[in-house]
């Protein structure tokens, strides 16, 4: 797949949404682009779309086999680590903490924070051999305000803000970057089964960002210069 002259970079939850949204964007800067994502046929339609510079890649972020094997079929198909890796697979559920299961519980973590963690260490020590990469993770904005409801959200997307500030505090000076984009709400169909347009206190779905507006700050931050790093974005409406 290797385009001579074309930056490489891996996306997760790659066929729909945000990570749908942020593949596009990518692509449409020259980018070579591995979409990550569970459902194959999904994945495999949205990659279609975007073109030759789209390869879809089935994997399960939340599995270590799944997400092992998809990072040496990126590697394979690009020659080494790619230039640019972007966290963004995520599973989001509402329940009170009561009404949580463990096993729903440690699902999320397993999703959100501990597969963006695999991803990372996957690629992380070419990176910091070559002295070039960049890491991206979409957090949101529940990453900083707790919601009812949000336990199992709230504490993967916490944890996923610490490995970022961690990661960039080990990163400063060694050519690799990293960055957190966190937006506020974005209508995706993590919202179809919510229906927060019918549920009191929730933000209307004609009121949320969209996926473009996150794919626009990811490609912000990976389009500077390499010397530069946007430390963190956070996004709202206006």
């Amino acid at each position: 797949m290797t385009t001579p002259g074309a930056r490489s970079a891996v996306v997760s939850g790659a066929s729909r949404g945000i990570g749908l949204a942020i593949s596009r964007e990518l692509v449409a800067h020259g980018f070579q682009v591995a979409m990550l994502a569970r459902g194959f046929d999904a994945l495999r339609r949205a990659a279609k779309s975007l073109g030759p510079l789209a390869l879809p890649l089935a994997c399960d972020v939340g599995d270590s086999s799944s997400l092992n094997a998809a990072a040496d079929r990126v590697r394979d198909a690009f020659g080494e680590a790619p230039d640019l890796v972007v966290n963004n697979a995520g599973l989001f559920r509402l329940a009170v903490i009561e009404l949580t299961a463990p096993d729903d519980f440690a699902r999320a973590l397993d999703v959100n924070l501990v597969g963006p963690f695999r991803l990372v260490r996957a690629f992380l020590t070419e990176m910091r051999a070559r002295k070039r990469g960049h890491i991206i993770t979409i957090g949101s904005i529940a990453d900083r305000v707790a919601f009812p409801e949000n336990g199992a959200y709230a504490a993967s997307k916490f944890g996923l803000r610490g490995l970022h500030e961690v990661l960039r505090a080990e990163l400063i000076g060694t050519g690799v970057r990293a960055t957190l984009v966190s937006p506020a709400s974005v209508d995706t169909p993590l919202w179809d089964e919510i229906d927060p347009d019918n549920r009191p206190g929730f933000s209307p779905r004609s009121a949320m960002l969209q996926p473009s507006a996150v794919a626009a700050a990811v490609a912000f931050a990976a389009l500077q210069p390499l010397d530069v790093n946007i430390d963190e974005l956070r996004l709202s409406r206006s």
